[in-house]
């Protein structure tokens, strides 16, 4: 078990700049992520595409955005946790709450932020019968395990878009020895043309095969999965031979265990107090997406305005009394936390 500050659910921009808040009130954070990278829904639905709101930004993408809010959290270092769900909050007797994951960490803070946005992003599954046995040995959703061996094997890519595509040149471009198969119902992707014209220079040169199938069920030898089932346009059945196959189906919001938490909702949002974004449990924040109250905007601008109220809020209330409100212009302390002092003294 860990103790902390403060732990923060969700990595989005959001949940990214409530780090930085709780850092410029001297809270330490740990951040909880469904997804094996920063940035949440702005980088899975607008990770290429124009955003035009940001303040002093005119324009930027997805993944700009996010990787500005990162270079600004730097200073403080966040304990991160991706690739894991809470599956747990438990208020303690001494009002710090007890978070668990899925992945087995344990955390003890003195206060929770949710910043989940819209819900956990979690990977869009195949419903083959008996394929969920092969899960996280011959079969994977999104991706590949860092340093994952394809070497001399088959592997398969299953789906039709742009991360669907990209998934197979890496492997492709990167892995030499490797047989690749890139699966979809038609043999139509939904990708920028850069990534259409490389794929069809890897298929000219036999490294990726295409095949227009779908997928029908499974063969198996005790506990070995050896070939899809795939049957064609024209109702033609076949076994298609593998030893490892990634389904790249795309990613779905789903609030989990979160409405077991035992806190107030409405129209599954989390109510709070906006001027503090207090949940109905004490020591429990949320902000962004995930949240509801009169007037509420879904929008990042929004979000960044309720995380920095929800810092302060946290603050005073571990504190047990209002803080002096200070400037990163002129605060020696602030700028010692963001460690700009020295540069500017």
């Amino acid at each position: 078990m860990e103790e902390t500050d403060a732990v923060v659910i969700g990595a989005g921009p959001v949940g990214l700049f409530q780090v930085f808040q709780l850092g410029l009130q001297g809270l330490k954070a740990h951040l909880i992520d469904a997804l094996p990278h920063a940035g949440g829904q702005c980088v899975e639905l607008y990770g290429d595409k124009p955003i035009y709101d940001i303040p002093g930004v005119p324009v930027c993408t997805g993944r700009e955005l996010v990787a500005l809010l990162l270079k600004q959290i730097a200073p403080f270092a966040p304990h991160w946790h991706l690739g894991s769900m809470v599956s747990s909050l438990a208020p303690q007797p001494d009002g710090r709450v007890l978070v668990q994951t899925d992945t087995g960490a344990m955390l003890l803070a003195r206060a929770v932020f949710v910043a989940a946005g819209v819900g956990a992003f979690v990977p869009r599954t195949l419903k083959t019968e008996g394929i969920e046995v092969f899960v996280g040995t011959q079969v994977f959703y999104q991706s590949l395990p860092t340093g994952f061996d394809t070497a001399g094997r088959h592997v398969v890519v299953h789906g039709g878009d742009e991360s669907a595509v990209a998934c197979a040149l890496d492997l492709a471009e990167r892995s030499p020895a490797t047989r690749i198969t890139l699966l979809h119902r038609r043999d139509v992707f939904q990708a920028p043309d850069a990534l259409l014209q490389r794929l069809q220079h890897q298929r000219d040169t036999g490294r990726i095969v295409v095949e227009a199938v779908q997928i029908t069920g499974i063969d198996t030898t005790h506990d070995h999965l050896n070939a899809l089932r795939v049957v064609d346009a024209e109702g033609a059945q076949r076994a298609l031979a593998l030893d490892v196959l990634v389904a790249v189906l795309g990613l779905s919001p789903r609030l989990g265990p979160l409405a077991d938490w035992g806190l107030a909702m409405e129209r599954k949002q989390l109510v709070v107090d906006p001027a503090t974004f207090a949940t109905s449990v004490p020591g429990i924040y949320a902000v962004g997406d995930i949240v509801t109250y009169p007037g509420k905007r879904k929008l990042i601008l929004s979000g960044f305005h309720e995380a920095t109220l929800a810092a302060f809020g946290a603050a005073e209330w571990l504190a047990g009394h209002k803080l002096p409100l200070e400037y990163t212009t002129s605060s020696a302390k602030l700028q010692g936390l963001l460690g700009v002092a020295a540069a500017q003294s």
